[in-house]
């Protein structure tokens, strides 16, 4: 069985707003999301989507076009460190990224109503008891954090439970590994919510994904340090392994993002179609297509990658 033969609704027309605008009292900007939701359906579940540092609501259209075209609604929010936004090298709230990223996803699942009227014919077609986070690198850690990940806030010194109990499922790419001797000089420094972060706690259902040649700035350890996420978690379940991938993984964070330099259309297909079906199978849609997905690279002569699950 090839991936092209694992099975998959058909894709339906999208239709997305941006941005759409919420009120953030105290963030000292609005909050900039985009909205993307099939034409046709109801019960649509929703996947909150975290960009990576620097990116915007943009970005990543190679996966959340495609999981907008097969059934569900996604919401892309702008964080605070996002180019788009030119906030200054010495602005106050840089070392608070980490945190503010968390609370602008809750606030956008805190207006649900307002997004979706935002969006022609989508009102009255949430299903709202099936949420699942999503996220690429930094935006990986802010999903994980939605999810039950700890991280010791670098002011207080806190580690606070800041997850969501209407998270019920996530999908964290390419993310973030353990702290302290782990990371690089670089990466203690100019990313201080690195350095202590406890997986111990992430017991919401989770597949990760990772590229055995992710060869980051941030980790002394190499491609291995985004294992941690499956390898620490309890709840993460099952870590999908792209052979060849650099941090892009084949390319998901656009449609012409210069900065891949892996870039490979089979990856990006099987990490639009894993993900996908890990989503419906976690949120207890069906489980036919997460089985199809692991059965397919387990019988292949030439994978792109595998799945492995405790």
């Amino acid at each position: 069985m090839k991936t092209a033969d694992v099975p998959v609704a058909p894709a339906q027309p999208v239709v997305s707003v941006q941005p759409v605008t919420l009120a953030a009292p105290g963030r000292g900007a609005d909050l900039q999301v985009k909205i993307s939701a099939p034409t046709t359906g109801t019960d649509l579940p929703i996947v909150i989507f975290s960009h990576g540092f620097g990116s915007s609501l943009h970005g990543y259209g190679p996966l959340t076009d495609y999981w907008a075209a097969h059934g569900f609604v996604v919401i892309q929010p702008t964080y605070l460190d996002s180019r788009t936004l030119g906030l200054a090298q010495d602005d106050p709230r840089k070392p608070r990224f980490w945190r503010s990223r968390v609370e602008d996803a809750k606030r956008a699942l805190d207006h649900l109503e307002v997004l979706a009227a935002a969006v022609p014919g989508l009102d009255g077609r949430l299903d709202t008891s099936r949420i699942a986070a999503a996220g690429h690198s930094f935006g990986g850690q802010t999903a994980g954090i939605l999810l039950g990940l700890r991280v010791q806030d670098p002011q207080t010194g806190d580690s606070e439970d800041l997850s969501d109990p209407r998270i019920t499922a996530g999908v964290l790419l390419a993310t973030a590994g353990r702290g302290g001797d782990d990371l690089t000089p670089f990466a203690a420094e100019n990313f201080p919510w690195l350095r202590s972060p406890s997986f111990a706690e992430l017991t919401t259902p989770a597949l990760v994904v990772t590229g055995d040649h992710d060869e980051l700035p941030l980790s002394v350890r190499g491609p291995d340090w985004t294992v941690d996420p499956y390898t620490l978690a309890p709840g993460s379940e099952s870590l999908l392994t792209l052979f060849g991938a650099e941090h892009s993984l084949g390319g998901i964070g656009g449609y012409e993002i210069k900065e891949t330099t892996d870039e490979h259309t089979g990856r990006v297909a099987l990490v639009q179609r894993a993900t996908w079906a890990y989503l419906r199978h976690a949120l207890g849609i069906e489980k036919e297509s997460w089985a199809a997905v692991r059965e397919e690279l387990a019988t292949s002569r030439h994978p792109l990658g595998r799945i492995e699950s405790k």
